[in-house]
């Protein structure tokens, strides 16, 4: 079954309202998409999951787009059914101010650390996730570095953020000219 079966197939059992915004892959090696009212993924997802036709029984990764110029954030869950050899591409728009989306832990345990990574980089909220907090930062680190206005402090606890080019450290210095080196023998 292709994204656009998928589609259709969702958009008549969900309506239009929540289901809607097909976007089919323009080339080879490119997902099509489409989008999901974040209030409805919960409800979409478990019928992607348990109907017999569709199937979806993994998640393949769960992440977040950054839109600071459509004040949005994208979620984005890749799906897959081992059974009937198909993906999909799925899509919430959740609100930048204060992006909270519910967790699909209960139907893919898969998504339990890739809902903490996305909370932790762009600062979505999985509500009714079971152990949401950070998973690759501080507790107490202060921003979301994926979204795209995230400006890093200078320093953490007295540990400096940025880091000397490694190519910079590697770069050989200017020895002495050969004559240079005749002068220093004769000396």
């Amino acid at each position: 079954m292709d994204p656009k079966a998928v589609f259709e197939a969702l958009q008549s059992r969900f309506g239009e309202e929540a289901v809607f915004e097909l976007h089919e892959a323009e080339r080879k090696g490119l997902d099509g998409y489409f989008c999901v009212k974040p209030e409805r993924i919960v409800d979409v997802c478990r019928h992607l999951r348990d109907q017999e036709d569709l199937a979806f029984n993994y998640m393949e990764c769960l992440t977040g787009i950054d839109y600071p110029d459509k004040s949005q954030i994208a979620v984005v869950y890749h799906l897959y059914s081992y059974s009937k050899k198909h993906r999909v591409v799925v899509k919430a728009f959740v609100p930048r101010e204060s992006p909270e989306i519910q967790s699909v832990n209960g139907i893919w345990s898969a998504a339990n650390w890739q809902e903490r990574e996305c909370f932790d980089l762009l600062g979505v909220n999985f509500v009714g996730h079971p152990d949401l907090r950070r998973i690759m930062l501080p507790d107490d680190w202060i921003g979301h570095p994926l979204r795209k206005d995230y400006a890093e402090q200078p320093e953490y606890h007295g540990i400096p953020t940025t880091r000397t080019n490694p190519l910079e450290l590697l770069a050989i210095k200017p020895t002495a000219k050969p004559a240079d080196k005749k002068e220093a023998a004769e000396k």
